[in-house]
């Protein structure tokens, strides 16, 4: 009696079957030379070309006018945070400077001499200081000309001197005023001293330089591009069709341009908005560390499910030989001879295995590993 026997496996987040029919189904053993050729009914994939880029990049760019004094280092040089990448000349700004710390001074003396004057008045009134000479006409003039003018009311003592009394406190008024906008003054010119030094925002490298020392630069002129390329992602331009299969977190397969190599990227963030022009939907896949570099071509297989499913043969990699640029299999024929046919190569999945688009059905027994040398019509060696 034949049977049944149907298995799951997880791809990346996809599950596949894995089918066959009757006793083809049994457990094989590791000396088994012969693979039976199983089915697989899985979601077909969308290979979507992108490009591996830095986690966190930034562009430093001039924030005043000047001259390039200094830089750091060149393309690839590495960097710890808040380390000096960039300075221009600020000698401008430090003359600058010293001229606002001089009146500084100058207001701070101005200050201190008003509020001698102010104590002055409250304790000696200029209104009642003598205004004539000394001895005999300075006496005449405290005692009969000052009282007859208060009596005639031709003059105010009091008036005078709460006249005086604000003066001097609005001197001290302006000279604590002139204080505060020279203080002002300085820290605009210490903000500008720091715009003048770029540090690095976080840890990274260079990743291209825009000027050279020496160079003079205009506020907004980019100076070098810096990123962090410890950890990279993948941006993909993904249909909108096939944006409702895909969720943070997701575990994916991505082929890389290096190497022809698998990865396996999660889905990192889902931008929240489509491109009204493209109709496509900007996602990052987070990438492996160490796998990639900045720049560089990759493909992330992106599940379909408004797709029927497909149904292909699979095989191990180990049974796949080229000839030439044609790939093919050694199969087991009927009189225990291996015959080598020509098949068409799907997409490759996990556990070092590749669907195959034809040229094997399910229940055909192909050689796991063919030997050097070998040829059709090969007699597999007695079990």
């Amino acid at each position: 009696m034949g049977f049944r026997f149907k298995a799951k496996v997880l791809v990346t987040g996809l599950a596949f079957s894995i089918v066959t029919s009757g006793l083809l189904a049994q457990p094989y053993m590791a000396e088994d030379k012969y693979f039976v050729v199983q089915q697989t009914q899985a979601v077909p994939n969308v290979s979507l070309g992108g490009t591996v880029v830095p986690y966190k990049e930034v562009t430093l760019s001039a924030q005043l006018p000047g001259r390039v004094n200094f830089l750091a280092g060149i393309e690839g040089d590495t960097f710890k945070e808040s380390d000096r990448l960039v300075e221009l000349d600020d000698s401008e700004l430090m003359a600058k400077r010293q001229a606002a710390l001089a009146q500084l001074a100058n207001a701070d003396a101005q200050l201190r001499n008003a509020g001698v004057q102010y104590n002055r008045e409250l304790w000696s009134p200029k209104s009642k200081s003598s205004m004539g000479g000394m001895g005999v006409p300075n006496l005449f003039d405290q005692m009969f000309t000052r009282p007859m003018e208060d009596a005639f009311g031709d003059r105010d003592q009091g008036a005078e001197r709460s006249a005086d009394i604000y003066s001097s406190r609005t001197n001290i008024q302006q000279a604590q005023n002139t204080i505060y906008r020279v203080q002002a003054e300085i820290r605009a010119i210490d903000a500008k001293l720091r715009d003048a030094k770029s540090l690095s925002p976080f840890d990274g490298v260079i990743m291209k330089k825009f000027v050279e020392v020496g160079d003079t630069v205009q506020p907004g002129q980019p100076l070098l591009k810096y990123a962090d390329v410890e950890y990279l992602q993948i941006v993909v331009d993904v249909p909108g069709r096939l944006r409702p299969g895909l969720n943070e977190g997701m575990m994916l397969r991505a082929e890389l341009d290096v190497g022809d190599r698998e990865v396996p990227v999660r889905v990192a963030q889902i931008f929240p908005m489509a491109d009204a022009q493209r109709h496509t939907v900007t996602i990052k896949f987070d990438l492996p560390q160490g796998v990639s570099a900045p720049g560089m071509y990759a493909k992330v297989l992106v599940p379909d499910f408004n797709a029927p499913a497909r149904s292909n043969p699979i095989i191990p990699n180990s049974a796949i030989r080229y000839n030439g640029s044609l790939p093919g299999v050694y199969v087991e024929g009927d009189d225990n001879k291996a015959m080598l046919r020509l098949i068409r190569v799907g997409e490759k999945l996990p556990g070092d295995y590749s669907t195959v688009l034809s040229g094997l059905q399910a229940g055909e027994r192909v050689l796991r590993n063919p030997p050097l040398g070998i040829s059709a019509g090969w007699t597999s060696p007695q079990r």
